[in-house]
């Protein structure tokens, strides 16, 4: 704004040197199509994801690129959701163990071999998937893949490593209850899925972690470490058939059994509306997360709900410009100081999920950004303007293409696909699937979703102002005459 200021007030040079000359209408044009032709040509160009199962089960999946780098992943159905009441955890301490050495590479002599390729190593467990995935530069690929597959079949779970680890994941167990986000979503999961297993959370329990022993690690693996519940992944400088190879070399003792027999049956997750409150007034601030039961990963109400998401924007004090904002709700929040940062979200499973928002206020202004917020899902569901659905439709499209920066995020967009939906559904599908979405779509799935449901709610911190359960259900609707 200063620099368009000074210019308004001086001279026509001074005009010119900012601004330059103003190009003509002919060259915006050209320039409006050549960037459109550009958007559709990259979705049409990008390198098919090519598949082949092994006779164990194992699909091995990539995409070719001229990166020299490459990523190569096992992602595995494994996770929170599979372990019982006494051994929530598990997947998590076995994945604090697998890089610590295998029964090939004992100790630190497999991080030590990673290090010499350049290479980076990392690992994640969720609440339906663990996975494991290197990068390095291309020509490493067959290396990455054995090192992979050692870390997998051979995993050490020596005594001496399972103690070390227990009082490494039991101080990391302390750190995250300083994370208020990461406990509210924590409690969110265990009100809305209470008595199922996706309420247990990804790390277990403190109790959990002390008692855990070696036979329950073992077990666990020998459990879900199965091919036909592994994708084998990779993007970047490689060739299909080499990958397939070294796959076919290195996985080929990966146990096998029938996908029937090998995935158990995952228990229906019953949502339920319900709240928890952790009232500590000694924190500076509260945390508040309210949702209703969502779509899983399958259904194609997830589009449509992500656009309504979008629509909602999010804010964060630290953005700045938050009034001039497209979104109403941060626009709000800023003019009436209602909350430090507020984020949607919608968390698919297998058969459900969970569709929401989560805010960080001052305790004084929880009653009124709740009341906005939720007059917000109610907007959604009534009166969602077609300008709205336009703005958030090309906010989702340029998330969607972000995916494409690095051989990390292919890779991993690759293994969770072929999990949650089979294969991997292309950028241009994607991109059909939110062109078809409008106003009374978004209008229609809102109501079907949120209109009149009992939320889940979990709040933590000084949250006195927040109100009861009652007042908050029937913010879900609103009397229509």
């Amino acid at each position: 704004m200063a620099a368009r200021s000074v210019c308004r007030a001086g001279s026509a040079a001074g005009r010119a040197l900012l601004w330059g000359p103003r190009p003509s209408a002919a060259l915006l044009t050209l320039t409006r199509k050549r960037g459109a032709a550009t958007y559709a040509q990259t979705l049409q160009n990008i390198p098919e994801t090519q598949v082949t199962t092994l006779e164990n089960g194992l699909r091995v999946a990539s995409e070719e690129s001229s990166q020299p780098t490459c990523t190569v992943g096992l992602w595995i159905a494994a996770g929170s959701r599979y372990e019982d009441t006494k051994t929530n955890g598990a997947g998590f301490f076995v994945e604090h163990l697998a890089f610590k050495g295998t029964k090939k590479r004992p100790g630190s002599a497999f991080e030590k071999e990673v290090e010499s390729l350049g290479a980076h190593l990392n690992g994640y467990t969720s609440r339906e998937q663990t996975a494991f995935y290197i990068k390095a530069l291309s020509k490493d690929m067959p290396k990455v893949v054995e090192l992979l597959s050692d870390l997998v079949q051979n995993c050490a779970l020596e005594d001496s490593q399972i103690e070390k680890e227990r009082g490494v994941i039991l101080k990391e167990l302390k750190e995250m209850d300083s994370n208020l986000a990461d406990v509210t979503f924590d409690y969110l999961h265990a009100t809305a899925y209470q008595g199922t297993a996706l309420a247990h959370t990804v790390e277990g329990t403190t109790e959990n972690i002390k008692h855990l022993s070696r036979a329950d690690l073992v077990s666990y693996v020998d459990t879900h470490f199965k091919a036909p519940r592994m994708v084998l992944a990779a993007a970047g400088g490689i060739s299909h058939r080499e990958l397939v190879d070294a796959a076919k070399q290195h996985f080929a003792g990966v146990p096998f059994t029938s996908k029937e027999d090998s995935v158990p049956a995952l228990t229906r997750c019953r949502f339920t509306g319900s709240e928890i409150r952790a009232r500590d007034d000694a924190l500076p601030l509260a945390h508040i997360a309210l949702a209703v039961e969502g779509p899983g990963w399958a259904d194609p109400d997830n589009v449509v709900l992500n656009v309504a998401n979008a629509i909602i924007g999010r804010y964060d004090r630290t953005f700045g410009g938050g009034k001039n904002q497209s979104s109403r709700l941060a626009a709000l929040s800023v003019e009436h100081n209602l909350c430090h940062s507020f984020e949607p979200f919608n968390t698919s499973y297998s058969d459900t999920g969970l569709f929401g928002f989560h805010f960080v206020s001052d305790p004084l202004a929880i009653d009124d950004m709740m009341f906005l917020a939720q007059g917000e899902w109610m907007r959604l569901c009534t009166s969602t303007t077609e300008s709205e659905v336009t703005r958030a439709k090309n906010y989702l499209r340029n998330a969607m293409v972000a995916q494409l920066d690095g051989t990390t995020r292919v890779c991993e967009n690759i293994g969770s696909h072929l999990l949650h939906y089979g294969r991997r559904i292309p950028l241009e599908e994607w991109d059909a699937r939110i062109a078809a979405v409008d106003a009374r779509m978004v209008r229609d799935v809102c109501s079907k979703y949120i209109y009149d449901k009992c939320p889940a709610i979990a709040a933590v911190g000084p949250i006195e102002q927040l109100l009861d359960y009652n007042r908050i259900r029937s913010g879900m609707y609103w009397i229509r005459l």
